[in-house]
């Protein structure tokens, strides 16, 4: 049984079976909550064609390298949730990734000799002040965001420039840290893993439903409750399979990368800190409403500077696995083109570029389509420039939904 109340009338509607409730469902997609669908339909589109002009875009081998490449993506995008949340823009994320690669390159280098588990400490320990830095900047002098990461973008761009020197490069040896982006699990251990996730996420979401039930709130009934949980499971067992299938050419390489592990539990701990405790509820109404949260007696200022100091740190994240991919940092990397990556992936999953509106799961997605994108362009041999019009006509699309969406969502 579904119970909701009708935002028209006020009266509370009863739906009885599942029919029923997915008929509430697609209801509320028509007025404009339209959720991931977008962006999954549009993943699903971008896979078919790809595979259609090269039949090894769906292959094993490629989709699990098509993980690790977007993690980075993911990563920034992620990033980008936190300010676009409120309105805001960090434009400074490829460049403090870039500080926190550079420091944990220089940091494990051999002639410096700091362990592995330190120099990740210090390197997300340096964007989280570059963070803390900007967001004190905007918040307790009232300079716009993004003149503040514009210059940030500059900034640490010249002291990236500065520490590798003109051509220069640090190279990465250390195992653990090459490890994060080529390192696998064992074939068990990725089973294990979907185990634990699948039944973890199952006792979740039968408690939440069975709750929203019991309480008469709007909650779908016990057999999608099962079937979304069996949807879990085989999308976890066909991603093992998928990983655990040979994929090398020289020697057997097989087993689920320990950067998709990194990405998505990240994922977990910054969709929780949103979605169940009060920094995410304060986000999202200074994000909807400025002057209504600050009449409530919500700190702005201070939830302003948290989310950008929580956009650097994540920023941080992605610039060690930047640097774990590449195993070496140099001054080739282009923050400028991470960016605009970073805001596109965080638009074209979903999130609003108004504030209010969106979830860390849609940086991920979003992080997914821009790597699909550039990798399936790549196997087809298509130029950077091809590349680059593709992902601008795909935001477009995005923005545009988003703004179609936002007239025919009612008014509150």
């Amino acid at each position: 049984m579904a119970v909701r109340t009708d935002p028209d009338t006020g009266r509370k509607v009863t739906a009885q079976g599942a029919g029923a409730y997915l008929g509430l469902a697609w209801k509320r997609v028509r007025g404009g909550e339209t959720g991931v669908l977008p962006v999954v339909g549009g993943l699903i589109l971008v896979s078919v064609i790809f595979q259609s002009l090269n039949g090894n875009f769906l292959t094993a081998g490629n989709l699990v390298n098509l993980l690790v490449q977007a993690a980075v993506f993911a990563l920034l995008s992620m990033a980008e949730v936190f300010v676009l949340l409120l309105g805001e823009i960090d434009l400074s994320v490829g460049y403090v990734a870039g500080i926190s690669a550079v420091a944990v390159a220089w940091l494990a280098q051999p002639q410096v000799g700091w362990p592995w588990w330190a120099a990740i400490l210090v390197a997300l320990g340096a964007a989280t002040l570059i963070g803390l830095l900007h967001g004190t900047l905007i918040t307790r002098i009232g300079l716009p965001s993004f003149v503040v990461t514009l210059a940030g973008l500059l900034f640490w761009q010249g002291v990236m420039l500065f520490v590798l020197g003109n051509g220069g490069a640090i190279l990465i040896s250390d195992t653990v840290l090459v490890g994060i982006s080529s390192g696998t699990l064992p074939r068990l251990g990725g089973w294990v893993v979907a185990i634990v996730v699948v039944a973890v996420f199952g006792v979740i979401v039968w408690r939440r439903d069975a709750r929203r039930r019991a309480v008469g709130l709007t909650a779908p009934p016990v057999s999608l409750t099962i079937a979304k949980i069996a949807a879990c499971a085989v999308g976890g067992a066909a991603l093992i399979l998928l990983a655990n299938a040979d994929r090398g050419r020289l020697a057997p390489v097989y087993g689920l990368p320990w950067v998709v592990l990194l990405v998505a539990a990240l994922l977990v701990v910054w969709a929780y800190l949103l979605g169940r405790r009060r920094f995410g509820l304060y986000v999202y109404a200074v994000g909807g409403n400025a002057e209504a949260a600050r009449r409530a007696g919500i700190r702005l200022s201070r939830i302003r500077t948290v989310a950008f100091l929580l956009c650097s740190l994540t920023s941080g994240v992605a610039g060690v696995v930047y640097a774990s991919r590449l195993r070496s940092i140099s001054t080739s990397l282009d923050g400028g083109t991470l960016v605009l990556y970073a805001v596109a992936g965080a638009v074209i999953g979903g999130t609003s570029l108004f504030g209010g509106r969106g979830k860390m799961l849609h940086g991920v997605l979003g992080g997914l389509v821009i790597a699909a994108i550039d990798n399936g362009m790549g196997l087809l041999g298509f130029s950077a420039a091809a590349k680059y019009m593709v992902t601008a006509l795909v935001l477009i699309v995005a923005v545009t939904i988003d703004a179609v969406a936002r007239r025919r969502r009612p008014s509150t």
